[in-house]
């Protein structure tokens, strides 16, 4: 993700602490009519989705994308299950790796790339409770030495 013409929409910041994101990969995602202009709003929500490989097609679920209010006659259920668009080779290589060692496919963000809007999604492993907590000690480590250094340094 370090093209230019990026717009970053929405981040599943809950994943980065319950998971370990081992790598990455971009998707299309196919969406009906009043989904685009509501997703143009900001109004979607990664909280607690995932992905899933069904007979040779990747899927994501409870994402959240809010009814576009003008387009009410035409609104799609918010939590549908909605098709990601990858190419088949990398399916199957995603679901071998599901399979076998037993990582999640998770949601990372949604963002525009030029007109088209792209799902981040990576192969996670959970995290255990002493992995979040050693998380988080050492962020916390990290923001007093960087609160020591600014007041040090005015």
């Amino acid at each position: 993700m370090s093209d230019e013409n990026i717009k970053i929409i929405a981040k599943n910041k809950k994943a980065h602490h319950d998971y370990f994101v081992e790598q990455t990969f971009e998707t299309g995602i196919e969406l009906k009519g009043s989904e685009v202009k509501s997703i143009r709003l900001g109004r979607v929500n990664l909280k607690d989705s995932w992905c899933s490989i069904v007979k040779g097609e990747i899927f994501v679920n409870g994402m959240h994308i809010s009814v576009y209010e003008q387009g009410a006659i035409w609104c799609k259920d918010p939590l549908r299950v909605r098709k990601l668009l990858m190419h088949k080779k990398e399916i199957m290589k995603l679901f071998g790796q599901i399979q076998q060692q037993g990582y999640s496919l998770i949601p990372l963000s949604v963002y525009f790339k030029g007109n088209h809007i792209k799902l981040e999604i990576g192969l996670c492993k959970g995290k255990k409770l002493y992995d979040k907590r050693d998380d988080m000690a050492k962020k916390s480590a990290k923001r007093t030495i960087e609160r020591e250094l600014k007041e040090r340094y005015r």
